[in-house]
Parts: structure tokens; sequence; C-alpha cells
């Protein structure tokens, strides 16, 4: 078994979907604050190829809102977080703003929505996938609500397989854990290792984005005759 592997194991014990939805009610009032500017240029960059794609995207941690402004009018918008005060922030958002093409709210597990299969042309995932217990299970739950022809677009940080980095990432785990935040567990191995076991799936671009080249903005595409919207 290799050493991701058993870092990861060892984390889901602690780090259960009621850590996660403790920490980002924690986090709700002052998360635009603290990372609207940090994060800026990444979400505008997926928020780009979001509106390219164009039809009905799902945002999985659609958190306070944050994003849902620049999306093109023409989209169609659905929003989940697991956090009821963070849902709360976008609520007011989307009145306050009178965004018309958001098209619901809801809290949800991002590993088990409760869409059909097949329900969007985009799932969007914002630093999301270091955030969930169990990783693979939501990107299942991604590829699965995904219309064939889709995409997946996630921004997420990608740790060092090995060095010095992976090294500090590993100190810092007890640290950052209780706050919802995960650093060593999710090199770039371990999101191909998950594409290569789901059939229809095709990476289409890792992009690095800021801040510091930690993070990458990651494009899957499922495979397939896209479905009338």
């Amino acid at each position: 078994m290799s050493e991701t592997m058993k870092l990861d194991d060892a984390s889901r014990l602690d780090f259960d979907r009621a850590t996660v939805e403790q920490a980002y009610d924690r986090w709700a009032p002052v998360y635009d604050l603290v990372f609207g500017g940090v994060f800026r240029k990444g979400r505008r960059e997926a928020i780009l190829a979001t509106n390219k794609i164009g039809g009905r995207v799902l945002e999985v941690g659609v958190g306070t809102g944050i994003s849902l402004p620049q999306y093109a009018p023409n989209l169609r918008i659905f929003g989940t977080d697991i956090s009821e005060a963070m849902l709360d922030k976008a609520r007011r958002r989307v009145t306050e703003l009178r965004l018309k093409n958001v098209e619901g709210l809801a809290v949800m597990d991002a590993e088990k929505l409760e869409f059909p299969d097949n329900s969007f042309d985009v799932v969007m995932a914002q630093y999301v996938v270091t955030a969930v217990p169990n990783p693979e299970a939501a990107l299942d739950e991604f590829a699965r609500v995904l219309r064939p022809g889709g995409e997946m677009i996630i921004l997420s940080r990608v740790s060092a397989d090995a060095g010095m980095r992976r090294f500090i990432e590993q100190r810092l785990q007890p640290v950052v854990r209780p706050l919802g935040f995960r650093t060593a567990e999710f090199a770039w191995s371990r999101f191909t290792s998950w594409a290569v076991g789901v059939p229809g799936i095709e990476l289409v671009e890792r992009r690095l984005v800021p801040p510091l080249g930690h993070f990458s903005l990651i494009r899957f595409r499922k495979t397939g005759k896209a479905a009338a919207a």
C-alpha cells in the first residue's frame, strides 16, 4: 500500500462530513474577505471555461455564491454546498443581485448528489475535492451527473509527489485539518489514477493557477454525444 493511500485511510477517520460542515459554517462570515482575493484569478479562469461550454451548470461547493454573478446570463446554474450558513449568504447574493439564471441552491453532500444521471453540461467544483472525506466518491458523482460531451471543471490544490514541499505539507496536515483543509493527499497521480479507472472520462487540460502555482485548473470531459438541454 502506498504512503498516500495509508495517509488517506487514516485521514478519513477524523475528516468526516460533520467536520467539513462545521468548518465551513465557521468560515461563512469571513470567507469572501479571506479567500475572495486570494482565489480570484483561478476562479475567473474556471468560470471563463464554463461560460464557453454553456448550458446547465452545477457548482458543487458554491459557498457564499461569490462566483454566481460571473457566470454568463444565458447559463442555468444550480449550486450545492455542505454548509447552510454558506448558502444563506449565497441566497442573499442571488436576491440582491437579481440573478435570474440561478435555478436553485441546496444543501447537499458532494459524495451523494441528489440529481439524475446526465443532468448537467458542466460540473464546476472550486477548492472542493480536497475538502471532502472521500474525493474519489465525489469525482464519481460529478461524472455521473454530467451529460455526455460535458466537462468537469475543477479548481484544486495539487500536492507534491516528493521532496521538501511534500515533507512540509505532511507536517501541516494536523494544523489545517480542523479548518476543513488537507495538504498532502492530492498529488497529480491521484487525479490521473481516478480518471484511468472511470470509463468515458478523459483529461482535457491541467493548468497551474495562482496563488503560488500550488493550485491547478483541471478539466475532464465525459466522452460521447451531448444530450439536448
